[in-house]
């Protein structure tokens, strides 16, 4: 949430800037005026910004460079993951970047194929998004008859059965449940009756074409393009929390520490 950011980086320079200025120019003052041995006392703003700057900062150095908390708000990684999920995303994983604008200061890795991201879209800049990265740059990525193929070859793909879902994802009951073995990271998938989105696209360097595991239900690479890798915000790791107020657990704890293949 970039609003959430915004927020959270301006309070901490606010608080730290008023603290630095009181120290540098006021806070002398007070002391030699104070009389007799009672400490002057701070000003209430001052007071506030001096027990706050701390806690913002440690939270904005977390949130920025290690890990940051993300709702899953829609189904378009069903089944891997569920509506009302709480994952925690590696923020660290594809190099460190500031916060708000997203400017990448320091490369450290880049993803791999396979792996669960989350990004902000091209067309979305204002929002975080999650999908699979299916395409590495220089990929051909071919998408027909349910199955994907990268390079020319053909995933193999294993049939689970019928889907049920749960809660918010109750729609998608029915669905066919698949396992993708994509090398390294095999998944569960879902497809519908009609396969969505067919076509073949070779990924431009700098750029990854990514799919969500709802292959009948997600806005992916398939309809609005590569996702740069400028607008990658980090690695999806862990589901730490489910709360679906619509299941009939509300709270699924057996989810919690539940590993994102």
């Amino acid at each position: 949430m970039v609003w959430f950011e915004t927020i959270l980086v301006l309070l901490t320079l606010l608080t730290g800037l008023v603290w630095l200025i009181d120290k540098l120019f006021f806070a002398k003052r007070r002391l030699a005026e104070a009389i007799g041995d009672d400490a002057p006392k701070d000003p209430p703003l001052v007071d506030y910004s001096k027990a706050f700057f701390p806690v913002l900062a440690l939270v904005l150095g977390l949130r920025s460079f290690v890990a940051e908390p993300f709702r899953i708000p829609s189904g378009s990684m069903m089944p891997t993951l569920l509506i009302g999920d709480f994952i925690l995303v590696n923020k660290f994983s594809y190099g460190l970047r500031l916060p708000i604008n997203n400017h990448k200061f320091l490369s450290i890795g880049e993803p791999q194929r396979g792996e669960v991201v989350v990004f902000r879209p091209p067309g979305n800049p204002r929002e975080d998004w999650i999908k699979r990265v299916i395409g590495l740059p220089g990929d051909t990525i071919s998408y027909a008859n349910h199955k994907v193929s990268v390079n020319g070859r053909e995933l193999p793909y294993r049939v689970d059965g019928v889907y049920t879902g749960v809660g918010q994802g109750r729609g998608e009951t029915g669905d066919t449940l698949l396992t993708e073995q994509l090398p390294g990271h095999p998944h569960h998938v879902l497809e519908r009756v009609d396969s969505i989105g067919e076509g073949s696209w070779t990924v431009p360097e700098g750029q990854y074409f990514v799919m969500g595991d709802n292959r009948g239900n997600s806005e992916d690479s398939r309809f609005w393009g590569f996702l740069p890798e400028a607008n990658l915000r980090g690695k999806a790791m862990i589901i730490w929390l489910n709360v679906d107020t619509q299941a009939e657990r509300k709270m699924d704890f057996s989810r919690i520490g539940t590993r994102i293949p």
